[in-house]
């Protein structure tokens, strides 16, 4: 682990999720010195999925560095997932500094000095000397927040882990995509009186196709209401207020939690800071995709984050892959 300021690091990537391990694990096979800060855990957005995920893709497509993800069925699950990857740290052995934020990044005399805030016990603050930047942040730590009255209150959460804490209670759920049709299918499972709001006239086209029929199913049979084309107005203790998009007609949900799956955005901060461009509308930073360099020397992007909003262009199976492009490119700048 580099010490504050004593060594000029070839590469700092910002987020050791399995994007940035991707990129980690190629610069260690092409012998730069590169360092994986996070401001949580290794692999922290995934720790925070449900308990009981099953993820989409097969583990072959997950894979990171030619170690082997071993399943016991044909999709990992995310107790397997987040075993694996600290596999693939160990066996590389990769340098990752857990529990540190990055709180500014400044270009000075053709190098980038970042600061570097520890917390939870993770040791000081530090300073570090870099060449490049990788900006891996994915996009789980900013949830899309419910703009209307009521929205800060404790009752309503943006992360859904566990259905056991809403037995025998009145649960909104607001969304239509994965998350919303998972969280609402397991909390009516352990008993919760679920409620699905909807924008929409129908669940989004990319929910999982073992959860679809099911949460279809619930639907139709009237065990889970569904207010299509509904949005929420407000939300008050003990009840939520909802409004028809089509005819303006409102009516109060008896409640007493909100889970608000309605998606994620990008943090942008930092990208601007580092003076990389963004589109306005797609939220997409300006990068070259053979590369992922930016428009700014030395600043990279790896994982969902050059996605902009439409978070479903990049998944781990395909934003892995930036590891080897970052790297080659830096491996050529720094010839």
């Amino acid at each position: 682990m580099p010490e504050s300021g004593n060594t000029l690091l070839d590469i700092l990537v910002i987020g050791a999720g399995p994007c940035g391990i991707a990129v980690g694990v190629s610069a260690r096979q092409r012998g730069l010195n590169c360092l994986l800060v996070d401001r949580g855990a290794v692999t922290q957005a995934m720790m925070e999925h449900p308990t009981y995920t099953t993820y989409f893709s097969g583990p072959e497509k997950l894979e990171v560095g030619g170690v082997p993800f071993t399943t016991a069925g044909d999709k990992p699950t995310r107790r397997e997932a987040l075993r694996y990857y600290r596999r693939v740290v160990a066996f590389h052995q990769l340098d990752i500094l857990q529990y540190h934020e990055v709180t500014r990044v400044e270009r000075q005399d053709g190098v980038f000095v970042c600061q570097l805030a520890g917390f939870g016990g993770a040791g000081e603050s530090r300073e570090l000397r870099v060449k490049n930047v990788v900006i891996a942040t994915g996009y789980y730590d900013n949830p899309r927040m419910l703009d209307v009255p009521g929205a800060n209150l404790p009752k309503v959460t943006s992360y859904f882990t566990e259905p056991y804490p809403y037995f025998d209670q009145d649960v909104v759920v607001v969304g239509g995509g994965n998350s919303a049709a998972d969280a609402a299918l397991t909390c009516w499972r352990e008993g919760a009186r679920v409620t699905i709001v909807h924008q929409s006239g129908e669940l989004d086209k990319g929910v999982k196709p073992w959860i679809k029929p099911d949460i279809d199913n619930r639907i139709a049979e009237g065990a889970i209401p569904a207010l299509w084309r509904h949005r929420v107005r407000e939300i008050r203790v003990g009840e939520v207020e909802v409004e028809c998009m089509e005819t303006g007609r409102t009516q109060l949900l008896k409640n007493d939690w909100v889970l608000s799956m309605i998606g994620y955005l990008p943090d942008p901060r930092l990208l601007l800071a580092l003076d990389v461009s963004i589109d306005e509308k797609t939220g997409i930073p300006q990068h070259d995709p053979a590369t992922m360099l930016t428009n700014a020397p030395g600043v990279y992007l790896a994982g969902v984050v050059a996605a902009g909003y439409d978070a479903n262009k990049i998944f781990i199976e395909n934003g892995k892959l930036h590891g080897d492009l970052i790297v080659d490119s830096v491996a050529r700048s720094l010839r």
